[in-house]
């Protein structure tokens, strides 16, 4: 289960959150190697349909673009494309994300990386009061409103990302 976390260091998106006046709740889990999202919620036991990925794209015009998703979701490159007015859109390569966002796999979320990329977050978190995104850090998850996260990350709008 999830354990609410009282002691551990705040990432950056924390600091970020609380600077703004966001409320979110904080939860912490042990993980020796990250997996994939659904991993990560299915040992939390969360569900899969509030849990959100964060991906990190680039466009031709070596222009990054960051999405967020849920965990079960492919996304829809064209979509994506055409919702920050690219040409196109592909994904990074792994070990890409580090340098360029500051977080590691498993570990990224839209507050706070290195540099402030353009964000589209999945319309459908509008469907919920609230939803998890990573905390910053592998084995942190934070649980927000949506409307909350789409003012945190840097000019984030809803848009249709998935494949159908």
């Amino acid at each position: 289960m999830a354990k609410k976390d009282k002691g551990e260091v705040k990432t950056n998106a924390m600091r970020i959150l609380e600077r703004e006046g966001i409320p979110y709740e904080h939860f912490s889990y042990e993980c020796d190697e990250f997996i994939d999202g659904a991993a990560t919620a299915d040992k939390l036991g969360l569900p899969h349909d509030q849990v959100y990925k964060t991906l990190v794209t680039v466009a031709p015009d070596r222009q990054n673009y960051v999405f967020v998703i849920p965990i079960d979701e492919e996304l829809d490159l064209k979509k994506c494309a055409r919702s920050v007015g690219a040409k196109s859109v592909a994904m990074i390569h792994q070990k890409e994300l580090f340098p360029l966002t500051g977080y590691m796999r498993g570990g990224c979320t839209a507050i706070g990386m290195k540099k402030n990329f353009v964000t589209r977050i999945d319309e459908s978190a509008m469907l919920y009061d609230r939803i998890y995104i990573s905390g910053g850090k592998i084995g942190c998850q934070i649980l927000l409103n949506p409307e909350d996260f789409l003012k945190a990350a840097w000019k984030a709008e809803y848009a249709d990302l998935t494949r159908e």
